[in-house]
């Protein structure tokens, strides 16, 4: 007979047998918890080693589709192909088909709620081109948000080298799903959905049904990642966002996370000072294409033929007889202007004679040329001095007057008279300058209007209209019925938040009725009223424009 600590030490060998496999096998583990209101971390254990998310990465590519709708680049409605590569992923899947087309918000709602790889697959590839691009935005989206430990390669997260992450990443984003994207955010609390070809149901169901205050986020699991969980949940005020990596069940991760989330929860206070993340920090990458140009002979040697400056011809220079003459010129007495230039050669400039003189000026004597002169440096005084003196032309309207003007520069009456004689004569009055008579004086008398017969009436009686202050502010939405107020006041602080530059001045109301609670904004204008439908139309939100 086999003693009893015998029989004791026998199966604690044989226990030891059968969990050491799994024990060896199993994934690492890591944990991170933060206070989702300030970012400020609770507990931490390996949250900085880099390990196999699995379908935790769809939270990223849900994060890229959020991004993309939001930005008017593609719409819940949008038609997404499938392609081969996205209907051959392996479970979970939706059961798409090659050359089928469905739209985004059935992709949304089948990765983020069932965890299908062949709807991330496709979000990717719509989005982005290429499963290939898709997962190098995502890499970049991470470094935009401050995931440093994050490299992706699919939009779905089975293995695959260089695919990794970590509990503090992971937790980083799930805080970011929730503060950039509130609007969206209550697709990770559903516990199935309506995904177009089929009707799906939440792999978090267990932990969103077992756990007081959960409402999200995301699942994985894969032989070398383990049971892994970024989850979110509130109490009160507290909100706290964890993740668990390295699960060695879907139990033990759900009763880990529960127990971090308990500990969280009764270590942070109540209220405290809200820090919203900021915003990202994306980085655009600006290529600058160079032209590639053979050097030619032309551009990399001197052209022999090319003019230079020191090969140009000298300046012409003016003999000094030609500067004496022209100083004697200077020197002697005005003479009548010469008739016409001889054919044979012209004027030259130094030999032309000097303008008459205005009327009533004396005439100075013209300084003597210096014989330096036609040693300047300038290049035209070859030209210059051979250029022939233009005819000057007549400044009046006969040719008399002119000769008259030009022989009395001293006389200031025979000015007037040559004045008088060139100007038409009316009747014997004479319209020259000096004999017009004065203009008469302005009027000091002011008219500010013309009155007639029909002004003298006194003016109609202004009727003065007064408008309330919130005059064209009398329309509202309602946003359909729900089953508690707390889902309805939820919804009305959410969009307030979100929607805030259309909002403003609204006043938020849920109303009580028989069917359940309407919540509705009221004091809009018309055009905001319709403005926010149509931006909760675009969400999938019933919406009703009501008013004047």
């Amino acid at each position: 007979m086999i003693p009893i600590f015998q029989k004791a030490r026998l199966w604690a060998i044989l226990l030891l047998a059968i969990l050491a496999p799994a024990t060896l096998s199993a994934a690492p583990f890591a944990a991170y918890v933060i206070d989702a209101r300030t970012g400020q971390p609770i507990y931490r254990q390996n949250e900085d080693t880099r390990l196999h998310p699995a379908s935790l990465t769809k939270m990223m590519t849900l994060y890229m589709a959020f991004t993309a709708v939001e930005r008017g680049q593609v719409r819940l409605d949008s038609q997404f192909p499938v392609s081969s590569n996205a209907a051959s992923e392996p479970p979970s899947k939706l059961g798409l088909r090659a050359g089928q087309r469905i739209e985004l918000r059935y992709l949304i709602r089948a990765a983020a709620i069932k965890s299908a790889n062949d709807a991330a697959t496709t979000i990717g590839e719509g989005l982005a081109g290429s499963e290939e691009a898709f997962a190098r935005q995502m890499t970049q989206m991470a470094r935009a948000l401050g995931m440093r430990n994050t490299n992706f390669r699919n939009a779905h997260g089975l293995t695959q080298e260089g695919h990794y992450s970590t509990a503090h990443d992971m937790t980083i984003l799930g805080r970011r799903l929730f503060y950039d994207f509130p609007q969206y955010y209550n697709i990770f609390s559903r516990r199935s959905a309506d995904a177009g070809i089929a009707q799906v149901a939440s792999t978090n169901k267990r932990f969103l049904d077992s756990y007081q205050g959960a409402d999200g986020i995301k699942t994985g699991y894969t032989r070398a990642a383990g049971f892994n969980l970024t989850a979110s949940a509130q109490r009160g005020n507290k909100r706290l966002v964890a993740t668990v990596l390295g699960g060695t069940s879907t139990a033990h991760r759900n009763q880990v996370m529960a127990q971090l989330l308990d500990a969280g929860f009764n270590r942070v206070p109540n209220r405290v000072r809200e820090v919203r993340p900021e915003a990202p920090n994306l980085l655009a990458q600006r290529v600058v294409r160079r032209a590639q140009v053979e050097p030619s002979v032309a551009a990399t040697q001197p052209d022999p033929q090319r003019l230079v400056l020191s090969a140009s011809a000298p300046p012409v220079r003016v003999s000094r007889s030609a500067a004496a003459s022209t100083a004697a010129i200077a020197q002697a007495p005005a003479a009548p202007v010469p008739a016409e230039p001889e054919a044979t050669g012209g004027l030259s400039l130094a030999a032309s004679a000097r303008p008459a003189s205005r009327p009533g000026t004396a005439v100075a004597a013209a300084p003597a040329v210096s014989e330096a002169a036609p040693q300047s440096a300038s290049l035209a005084a070859p030209v210059l001095s051979q250029s022939v003196r233009p005819a000057r032309a007549p400044r009046s309207r006969s040719a008399s007057t002119a000769a008259t003007l030009t022989n009395a520069a001293a006389e200031p009456a025979a000015v007037t008279r040559a004045v008088a004689e060139a100007m038409p004569q009316d009747g014997g009055a004479s319209l020259s300058l000096l004999e017009s008579p004065a203009p008469k004086p302005r009027s000091e008398t002011v008219i500010l209007a013309a009155m007639g017969e029909g002004d003298v009436a006194e003016p109609e009686a202004l009727e003065i209209v007064s408008r309330a202050a919130n005059s064209g502010r009398g329309w509202g939405v309602t946003l359909g019925m729900f089953k508690s107020k707390t889902e309805a006041e939820r919804l009305l602080l959410r969009s307030a938040l979100q929607d805030g530059a259309i909002l403003n001045g609204a006043a938020r109301h849920v109303a009580d009725t028989k069917r359940g609670f309407q919540p509705s904004f009221a004091n809009l204008t018309k055009a905001n009223a319709q403005l926010v439908c149509e931006r909760f139309a675009s969400r999938s939100q019933e919406c009703s424009v009501v008013g004047q």
